[in-house]
């Protein structure tokens, strides 16, 4: 771990990977063929490991510290958010419903990242003592180590039913990907 990530807050991470989100969008949208395909599995990978990190670590802290009404809310965005991107997984980059389908998901993701970024950060930010905004960051890191890389509508949105079922289906996941992976490189 180095020095800058040592002293990044949760918040910060948080921020970066919005803008990580962002950027692997736009790339989905320009890319054609086999760009599109890895860009869009880079973007369900960060969203996978990225939203079961927030219902492990932040949410629960927001919940003490912000209210139930912020992280219901939420909570309601990325259970929706899940399924529209499990949708989209199965429907595969080729499809013609793709693009629309796929406009109308950024939309929500991307209204939900304003919502986290305008209501939930700020106000854990005033009521969470810095360091524990750091050691936030560093319990994100290891749940993301540990988290599904795509989507699973019907695990859940609470923490408990993330941290229970997410190492069994991350390595499910991560075991997937990597057959999927070798038989792309084998293929070509």
């Amino acid at each position: 771990m180095t020095t800058t990530e040592q002293q990044q807050d949760v918040i910060e991470l948080l921020l970066q990977q919005h803008d990580e989100i962002k950027t692997l969008f736009a790339q989905v949208k320009s890319a054609r063929g086999d760009a599109r395909q890895e860009a869009f599995q880079a973007l369900v990978r960060l969203l996978a490991v990225h939203e079961s990190a927030e219902e492990q670590v932040v949410h629960p802290a927001a919940r003490h510290d912000v209210g139930d009404a912020v992280v219901d809310a939420r909570l309601q965005e990325e259970s929706e958010a899940k399924h529209v991107l499990s949708d989209l997984y199965d429907l595969g980059v080729d499809s013609p419903e793709f693009p629309a389908k796929f406009a109308e998901f950024e939309q929500a993701v991307l209204a939900h990242a304003t919502h986290e970024e305008q209501e939930e950060f700020p106000q854990l930010r005033r009521a969470t003592e810095p360091d524990k905004l750091r050691r936030m960051a560093g319990a994100v890191r290891a749940a993301e180590a540990l988290a599904p890389t795509r989507p699973h509508p019907a695990a859940g949105e609470s923490a408990a039913g993330t941290m229970v079922l997410g190492p069994p289906v991350a390595v499910f996941d991560k075991m997937r990907d990597a057959v999927r992976d070798w038989r792309q490189s084998h293929n070509d």
